[in-house]
């Protein structure tokens, strides 16, 4: 399924819709856990968010060595570490991670800011910037972390700031979208 050179959105979520993160430094682990994986595995995290029950990550395959070892490695950690923590048996995610490979560079680009935006759109924070567990603040210039993978930045974009407008008129849009969805779509269709 996985293949070199290509771009997939993986994403899951807790068993039930539970939470995966109990408090700051299970993030901060799990980040950590990243960091120290992506060279060993040879892939890129191009955008991230951890969130309270699930996580979305744009990863990008740079080698034969698939995908799906680094999930297994990082993600089997992480369980094993959170089962000690809570003291607790079993699985904490629904299933194995869901993957979409990205075929199209307006895929890539929406998925990037979708990306972004989950932390705003679950009303978790008024800004994205404000979400830590995200690489949102690394892509507009506040921060700059171990993790962070400009590649798509520089590819697309001709500054930081040139994507925080681009965000920031993306975000604009699907909010008028969403506050108007009533008057465009028929809920018989």
């Amino acid at each position: 399924m996985y293949q070199k050179d290509n771009y997939y959105h993986i994403y899951n979520r807790g068993c039930n819709r539970l939470p995966i993160f109990f408090c700051n430094e299970n993030y901060r682990f799990l980040i950590q856990k990243f960091i120290e994986s992506v060279e060993k595995y040879e892939i890129e995290i191009n955008a991230f968010c951890l969130m309270p029950n699930h996580y979305h990550l744009l990863v990008k395959q740079n080698s034969d060595i698939l995908i799906s070892k680094w999930l297994k490695t990082v993600f089997n950690g992480y369980v094993q570490a959170i089962n000690k923590q809570e003291n607790r048996k079993g699985t904490l995610f629904e299933g194995r991670a869901n993957s979409k490979e990205i075929k199209t560079e307006e895929q890539l680009i929406h998925l990037i800011c979708y990306i972004h935006y989950n932390p705003v759109k679950a009303g978790l924070v008024d800004r994205a910037e404000d979400w830590e567990f995200s690489d949102y603040s690394d892509w507009i210039g506040i921060r700059k972390s171990e993790l962070f993978c400009d590649n798509l930045l520089r590819k697309y974009f001709n500054s930081q700031d040139e994507y925080r407008q681009f965000f920031e008129n993306y975000i604009q849009t699907l909010q008028s979208v969403e506050k108007h969805q009533d008057i465009l779509f028929d809920e018989d269709e």
